[in-house]
């Protein structure tokens, strides 16, 4: 007889990961190695070293240990928010009529109002082990740079974070709470950095992305003693410490004997991504299971469904390593839709080979599509999502949707990745009626292709 399945699965204290789990490690194609743009040879330890914390560079190297320790003192902190609940959207299926069953991994359970604080408290942590005095990033929506201001807080380090123009002045409460924790927020591209004077030379007026936001904090890092770069996702640090999400997802599942048949997260540089299905996608690549897995990412920042998996600068400014990855090119400026956390460029590595070897797939949707979604969820399962969570609510719903037709009952799981309490802005336009839907051409999509190095 099959367990009966409460609204919500949590886990105990004890059942939070003690290890993160290194996806590279069991990968038959691994990522193509970052690359130096100055020798256009693999990046060594010693390359990335005036950029990173000393132990983040070495996880970043690391495709060969599938299981890294995470330190006590990190795991202590994990205790004040995680285990994150596991929760079936009981209410989502008897509103959409569908015999499938719905889970959402909810992270939105901290300050931060996200998943990113899993990765902040790591990053920050392996700061003070190193005796730095600060560290600088860039944030797009404001989740990872207030999850950041929290984690240095935590460790008493300064705080310097770049946030994406149009964030700035769009969430104006996201960037008090990270003046709050003691962060210093700077609306980029600035007037501050050499970068961030080049980029409002050449784009005046511009709305700003992540990669012009990474340009100026890799620059503020390595232009001040005692200081390194962090940074919120696309790496693979990044999603080696977001692994807690899937791991502990696989856990809920096993104690219930729940085999999910779809997998579904929102994309923007891969960490909430890749952090859920990094479990899911080590047992397809052994061999042992076979699920699908669909990446959601916005029809104005298509990286996956429209890009090209080529060598590309990290950042917008190109002073950062060169990544394979698929790219919509670093000096494409995305227009200033309200998922600010997926307006990047290009994708992780890490995700980018799973997909190009056939692990995953990819879907783009517009940006009213989603805010519809978004709605109908916070209705009936009382959870305002997050805009980037509300791109994966969106395609849990049609798959939903598509079991209704056929009859089928599959277990759809997806992330939600955080709360929409400081995207007001973005709602009230929905509201209004005057959200616009924007799809690049292929000609603006080609034209900036044309400028990624010939690697």
């Amino acid at each position: 007889m099959a367990k009966e399945i409460p609204y919500k699965i949590y886990l105990e204290e004890s059942e939070i990961p003690t290890r993160w789990y290194n996806v590279r490690a069991d990968m038959k194609n691994k990522p193509a190695p970052l690359l130096n743009p100055a020798t256009g040879k693999p990046c060594t330890l010693e390359d990335l070293e005036p950029v990173f914390c000393r132990e983040l560079a070495k996880q970043e190297l690391n495709d060969t240990d599938a299981w890294i320790d995470i330190p006590k003192e990190i795991v202590d902190f994990y205790k004040m928010y995680r285990p994150a609940p596991l929760v079936r959207a009981y209410c989502l299926e008897k509103e959409l009529d569908t015999p499938a069953h719905i889970y959402y991994k909810f992270e939105g359970n901290n300050t931060s109002g996200s998943h990113k604080l899993n990765s902040a408290i790591a990053q920050a942590y392996y700061a003070k082990e190193q005796g730095l005095k600060g560290v600088t990033t860039e944030t797009g929506a404001g989740q990872w740079g207030t999850a950041l201001s929290m984690a240095c807080s935590y460790f008493d380090l300064d705080c310097q974070v770049y946030m994406v123009k149009v964030s700035y002045e769009q969430k104006p409460f996201r960037r008090e709470v990270m003046r709050t924790y003691g962060a210093k927020v700077t609306p980029s591209p600035s007037m501050e950095t050499e970068v961030g004077r080049k980029i409002n030379a050449e784009f005046p007026g511009t709305t700003g992305s992540l990669g012009c936001a990474i340009s100026e904090a890799v620059e503020a890092a390595t232009k001040q003693e005692g200081y390194r770069y962090v940074l919120g996702s696309v790496l693979s640090q990044v999603l080696l410490h977001q692994t807690v999400i899937g791991l502990e997802t696989k856990a809920a599942l096993d104690k219930y004997d729940v085999v999910p048949d779809i997998i579904i997260g929102c994309a923007g540089g891969g960490s909430n991504l890749g952090g859920l299905i990094s479990p899911f996608a080590g047992e397809m690549v052994r061999g042992e299971k076979n699920y699908q897995i669909i990446a959601v990412e916005p029809m104005s920042c298509p990286s996956l469904t429209r890009g090209s998996y080529v060598y590309d600068f990290c950042d917008t400014g190109k002073v950062c390593p060169l990544a394979k990855m698929y790219t919509l090119g670093s000096g494409y400026i995305p227009a200033p839709n309200h998922a600010g956390g997926l307006r990047y460029h290009g994708m992780s590595s890490i995700v980018s080979q799973l997909y190009d070897d056939g692990y995953l797939e990819a879907r783009s949707v517009k940006q009213t599509d989603v805010f519809e979604a978004a709605q109908k969820f916070a209705r009936i399962e009382g959870i305002l999502p997050a805009p980037e969570s509300s791109h994966a609510i969106k395609v849990a719903i049609d798959e939903a949707l598509k079991c209704k037709e056929t009859g089928e009952a599959k277990n759809i799981v997806f992330g939600l990745t955080g709360t929409g309490y400081f995207d007001m802005v973005a709602y009230q336009k929905f509201n209004d009626g005057v959200m616009e839907d924007y799809c690049p051409s292929d000609e603006e999509i080609q034209a900036s292709l044309a400028n990624c190095p010939k690697v």
